[in-house]
């Protein structure tokens, strides 16, 4: 092994918790700053590595005992992203996983970085057993109301990824409240960060309309779409009052931005 504290670091960066922990025995007499620093380094990787792993199976583990439970075997995960915003669609994503592989990264979607979630989705579109998104578009939400077009985006979803995988799930696990949009739904409060398919399933949902919402910025430059992606951000909400409003936009959202005022 060679002896100085850079070639040391390269080994301690490298080192799987077995060979961690022959150098930390051959390395207990060296007392040099560098090396214990990176020792000490190589630990906290190594405990991080290992959280996560927990922390991923917890994510299976927990699904697969719920499903279980309901008497079910094979699960269909759905989110959705784009509930709030003033603009662009609802979009709901439906995934159907695998029981190995593990996906590495999976977690709420709101947890990860914008680099982070599109490498985590790609992930979940190779890996998946079927993923699918469907969108309900801004007029027809404020038509029919956010409530039932929830329900329309999730049934949509969970049909074509039953048919993308060619099965009937047994489980329909669902992130929040009830949408009594299935006989098979069961609810998971906090469900894209306890169960594996609910967070590649908002991963998806968000990687996809954030998507759509880049293709509406070059369309309609004035909104920011780019970096609000239609949320009512104040840039967004004084283009609104600028320059009205787009096809894309939900009229029924933004009353308080387009009808005068009466002082």
């Amino acid at each position: 092994m060679g002896t100085t504290v850079a070639d040391i670091k390269r080994r301690l960066q490298s080192a799987d918790e077995d060979a961690f922990e022959v150098l930390e025995r051959s390395l207990v007499a060296d007392t040099r700053k560098g090396v214990r620093d990176a020792v000490e380094a190589a630990r906290r990787r190594l405990e991080a590595e290992a959280a996560e792993r927990a922390r991923l199976e917890g994510l299976y583990a927990f699904e697969h005992d719920l499903a279980a439970s309901h008497g079910g075997r094979s699960i269909a995960g759905l989110d959705e992203a784009g509930r709030g915003p003033l603009a662009g669609p609802l979009a709901v994503g439906a995934v159907i996983l695998p029981a190995e592989p593990r996906i590495e990264g999976l977690d709420d979607s709101k947890r990860l970085a914008p680099a982070e979630r599109e490498r985590v989705a790609e992930r979940v579109k190779e890996q998946a057993v079927a993923w699918a998104v469907e969108y309900v578009e801004a007029c027809d939400i404020d038509a029919c109301g956010m409530a039932a077009s929830l329900v329309t985006a999730f049934r949509r979803a969970l049909a074509r990824v039953e048919e993308a995988a060619g099965i009937a799930v047994d489980v329909v696990l669902v992130d929040g409240n009830p949408l009594r949009m299935d006989a098979r739904e069961v609810n998971v409060v906090k469900g894209d960060a306890r169960c594996a398919s609910i967070a590649a399933a908002s991963i998806v949902a968000k990687v996809e309309r954030d998507a759509v919402m880049l293709r509406y910025a070059e369309e309609y430059p004035e909104y920011g779409f780019d970096s609000c992606k239609g949320y009512a951000s104040p840039a967004h909400i004084e283009a609104i009052r600028r320059h009205g409003l787009t096809p894309i936009h939900r009229a029924s959202f933004c009353t308080a931005f387009t009808q005068p005022t009466l002082f």
